[in-house]
């Protein structure tokens, strides 16, 4: 099981990768361990989880 992230309004997301591109998603099936050189941050509006470079 890889990375896991809750947001604000409690819900779960999970890691995924396909190729470079980094995306969150609720199923937890093939999830990824946390990248070095990221970190989460959350869309206001959605609460949806995005990695960002430091």
């Amino acid at each position: 099981m890889g990375y896991e992230h809750e947001n604000s309004r409690g819900q779960k997301y999970f890691l995924h990768q396909r190729g470079k591109l980094f995306f969150f998603s609720k199923k937890s099936e093939d999830g990824i361990e946390f990248p070095e050189g990221f970190i989460v941050v959350e869309n206001q509006r959605t609460g949806l989880p995005m990695l960002k470079r430091k």
